[in-house]
């Protein structure tokens, strides 16, 4: 059947996308440019509600559900049944567990084709933080966290205290909150960390646009079967043959792209090499 080009999908139509620390930037181009479409931003509704990274208020569900809320409201608010929400996650690397790292998710809600399409990316991040007994310590550290650029969160104490100043973004007001936060603590220490929110890090919002970009390569994959976006990697098939031995590794050999919505599915082998570095066969390697 013949398949409508994204473009024409989405051509002139409005995308809500709630944010109030300011994603638009990077989301808008890319997305506009892809689609067709016009990323709006929409206000009105303060989404510290729906949890910070602060941790004074907590993020309920998944972070896929957690974009999907707020796309949601962002639609409902901007009376539009196309919708996008970014949603980040901060922890350890997943290869030595050792440096900080982000994971940024953007949903795309489309209720008049009933899908969703999600672009994910992940990389190093800047998301440190220290319990400073004097100025000295906390201007240490915030020159190893990359500040002004990166802003930083103040309170006096632990991390669970409440007196909380965000959004720190000029050496005066950094020794100023410093000096209020000693003169409030009950044990002469200052909990200072990096702010994640996407305004205040640079770091992040750079991997938010690659989200932004995986995103837009999903969208413009359309199901042969159906025509509906999203027709992507949905399986990996391990067995790449060891390039010394022949055995099956746990290398991947080929991808499963599948539709959201109907079950066609594709297996495409890879095509940029034919057989595993005998390091990660099990044979060669036990």
């Amino acid at each position: 059947m013949p398949v409508t080009p994204v473009t024409d999908m989405y051509r002139g139509g409005v995308v809500a996308l709630l944010t109030q620390h300011g994603k638009e930037a990077v989301v808008a181009p890319v997305l506009d440019a892809a689609l067709g479409c016009r990323v709006r931003r929409v206000d009105g509704y303060d989404t510290d509600r729906l949890g910070t990274f602060t941790r004074d208020v907590g993020r309920p569900g998944t972070q896929i559900e957690a974009a999907r809320r707020k796309a949601r409201i962002g639609m409902e608010l901007a009376a539009t049944p196309l919708g996008v929400a970014s949603e980040g996650s901060f922890g350890r690397d997943p290869y030595a567990g050792l440096l900080p790292w982000n994971i940024e998710m953007l949903l795309f809600v489309d209720d008049l084709r009933g899908i969703e399409v999600a672009g994910v990316a992940e990389g190093g991040a800047r998301s440190a933080h220290c319990l400073g007994r004097n100025w000295e310590d906390v201007e240490a550290f915030a020159r190893h966290a990359g500040f002004p650029g990166h802003h930083l969160v103040l309170r006096p104490d632990t991390e669970t205290d409440g007196r909380i100043r965000k959004g720190i973004a000029s050496w005066a007001d950094l020794e100023s909150a410093c000096a209020t936060a000693m003169a409030q603590s009950q044990n002469g220490s200052v909990f200072v960390e990096i702010d994640l929110r996407a305004h205040a890090n640079p770091t992040r919002m750079a991997t938010i646009r690659l989200a932004a970009e995986d995103l837009a390569r999903r969208l413009a994959s359309p199901c042969p079967a159906c025509g509906l976006p999203g027709f992507w990697v949905v399986e990996r098939i391990a067995g790449l043959p060891c390039g010394q031995c022949g055995a099956p590794t746990r290398e991947v050999c080929a991808e499963i792209r599948g539709c959201i919505r109907c079950d066609c599915r594709i297996r495409q082998e890879c095509a940029d090499r034919s057989s595993a570095d005998p390091a990660h066969c099990d044979v060669c390697n036990p």
